[in-house]
């Protein structure tokens, strides 16, 4: 176990503590976060750490992914605590740059990965994966590890980093790590913590809901009376505002009512002050 991990927060310095293990001949994992860590963040690094001799986790709440600066302000943080948690968990290195580090004066580069962030939050988040895009190219060249890790729970950020990477031939590799849960189902998010108790009871609905549009979907059955039973259901649980509530192609994200292709049911609703996202698999009948 490394018990103090290296807080690195400059380029020259990052670069230079990877390039002293390449010439050892050791492999290395990343594993990109805006902080506040969670288990679902601490599965991705048990994944890096089986599979790589070094592992690096950044920690960057990313300005040019928030459409309002208040959401930016209100985004919880708390590097002690999580610089703790990856030190328990045998983490090599901590990338956490300043924001000028990582956008310097007259920074005026965009990537754009078309197509597959027309929908879903793409849709109703004007420049989010605009903002991921050009941020997670910067992560994979600032330390260009062997492999990168990310949670499918946020399953379209997962197939757009895969698309701009391949595009870029940036020489990463993907890896895409299952979502992880509480006991009664709910997908762990940094989110979570803005829900109250009486909230964060019911909010494991969100999941029976998708499980129970993915289960019509697996059966080859037409899935929009189920979708309006899960919104009757949701709005009756006290769930508000609904982004998005539909079966997508797990490739290409178009939407599917009666799916023949693996697909995948999603969801993106605010219930309170919190804007939950989840999804699931659709096994599609052979």
């Amino acid at each position: 176990m490394n018990d103090s991990p290296e807080i690195i927060t400059t380029v020259r310095d990052l670069r230079a503590r990877v390039s002293g293990w390449r010439r050892a001949g050791e492999t290395v994992g990343m594993v990109p976060t805006m902080g506040f860590l969670h288990d679902g963040h601490m599965s991705l690094v048990r994944n890096s750490r089986a599979q790589n001799n070094r592992t690096v986790v950044s920690i960057f709440v990313n300005p040019k992914q928030f459409d309002r600066a208040s959401d930016l302000e209100a985004y919880p943080r708390d590097m002690d605590r999580d610089a703790a948690l990856l030190a328990a968990g045998g983490v090599d290195a901590i990338w956490s740059p300043e924001p000028e580090e990582m956008y310097p004066p007259g920074f005026a580069t965009s990537v754009d990965v078309s197509g597959l962030t027309d929908c879903l939050c793409g849709a109703t988040r004007s420049g989010h994966f605009a903002g991921v895009a050009v941020v997670v190219t910067k992560l994979l060249l600032q330390c260009l590890p062997d492999r990168a890790y990310f949670g499918r729970k946020d399953y379209q950020q997962l197939m757009v980093v895969r698309r701009m990477v391949a595009d870029l031939n940036i020489p990463v590799e993907i890896r895409g790590i299952d979502t992880v849960r509480e006991s009664d189902g709910l997908a762990m998010s940094s989110r979570n913590w803005h829900l109250t108790e009486a909230e964060r009871a019911v909010a494991p609905q969100l999941f029976g809901v998708l499980t129970d549009i993915a289960e019509v979907a697996g059966r080859g059955e037409d899935v929009r009376p189920t979708i309006d039973k899960g919104l009757k259901r949701l709005e009756r649980a006290g769930f508000g505002a609904v982004d998005y509530l539909e079966v997508r192609d797990a490739e290409n994200l178009e939407l599917s009512h009666r799916p023949k292709r693996p697909a995948r049911a999603f969801a993106a609703i605010y219930l309170g002050k919190a804007r939950l996202i989840d999804n699931v698999p659709v096994d599609t009948p052979t």
